[in-house]
């Protein structure tokens, strides 16, 4: 028996490659990408090839010049990154700005940890996160969606979006029913297809579901992480809705406004940043629910899903640490 030796773990391969994972995300996201051109033509367009060029273009710099080591941009990763920065900002977002932030998503978010695998935030929301805070006009001037072929096209170039309108008219001091009643406030209809103000790739709740599930059934993603924040969000919602539901706008409006299931779908499920054991990541999604409604209610900001991941990527080592998945078997002597 001293003689039978075993190489170290894993011993069990499947023919899944990071390429191919990432490339299965971009695919899922086809159909965002497809509801954003609609809405937004060649805007669009624009933002998505400036971002994804200037992420591709920023890793291989950084490889090539400074790390000096194997080039990964063929990996997708930098693609991905690419197209979830351009679903983070709105669609008339000054080029320069984007590209700035790129050279944050990739130089800061991912390579200044050693690259994919290793970066501990995900990358495309410290960009996102690093233009909010440094270009704040810019990043909440919301172009108005003109939908293809459409009979007539509204004169106004910038409007407001739902939670933007929602957070005003509660300062104001207005009730629930008097916000709803703003014209310039989406219906239902329109908060799942996307025809309202937002980042480019979060308006359509419909297309990025769709997406979502896509992920679930290749194996992409698990379902505990964006279930468990979209079910979070509502209960806590409810509950204070059901207390006043003249200062507390109902449940549902929080799941298909701002870039809630961007973030719970895509970007808080990021493998290398979210927990690896089942019950991390129900606390981790339930953590991310929780802070982001306290952020929408009570914050600075109407929209709090991307700070909410962001500062739970901070606690996902603790969460590893402390619900460690169960070993199969055990050392005898």
């Amino acid at each position: 028996m001293s003689k039978l030796i075993i190489s170290g773990s894993p011993h069990v391969h499947g023919d899944e490659s990071v390429s191919k994972i990432m490339y299965t995300v971009v695919l899922a996201l086809v159909p965002a990408m497809l509801v954003s051109v609609y809405f937004f033509g060649f805007d669009a367009i624009r933002v998505l090839a400036i971002s994804v060029a200037a992420c591709v273009f920023f890793e291989w710099l950084i490889q090539k010049y400074l790390i000096k080591g194997p080039l990964t941009i063929n990996d997708g990763s930098a693609v991905v990154a690419g197209v979830l920065l351009a679903f983070n900002v709105p669609a008339n977002l000054p080029w320069w700005i984007l590209v700035i932030g790129a050279l944050v998503t990739i130089g800061v978010g991912k390579m200044s940890f050693g690259g994919l695998g290793r970066n501990p935030f995900n990358p495309a929301l410290v960009g996102r996160v690093f233009m909010l805070i440094s270009f704040p006009v810019q990043m909440t001037s919301w172009p108005v969606p003109k939908p293809l072929f459409a009979p007539q096209l509204t004169d106004a170039i910038t409007g407001p979006t739902a939670l933007g309108i929602l957070k005003e008219g509660i300062g104001a001091g207005k009730t629930i029913d008097q916000i709803m009643a703003d014209p310039h406030m989406p219906d239902y209809i329109d908060r799942l297809t996307g025809n309202m103000s937002g980042s480019l790739g979060e308006m359509s709740a419909m297309a990025l579901i769709l997406g979502g599930i896509f992920m679930v059934i290749r194996k992409v993603i698990d379902w505990q992480v964006p279930v468990s924040i979209i079910a979070t969000v509502y209960v806590f919602a409810g509950i204070f809705h059901l207390i006043d539901p003249q200062h507390y706008i109902e449940p549902a409006f929080h799941l298909f406004t701002g870039g809630l299931m961007l973030g719970a779908i895509y970007m808080a499920t990021d493998m290398v940043s979210s927990p690896m054991s089942m019950k991390g990541k129900v606390v981790y999604g339930v953590g991310i629910g929780l802070l982001t409604i306290i952020i929408r209610l009570w914050g600075a900001y109407p929209e709090g899903i991307s700070f909410a991941i962001l500062i739970l990527n901070a606690f996902t080592p603790l969460i590893n640490m402390t619900m460690k998945p169960k070993r199969f078997g055990k050392a005898t002597a």
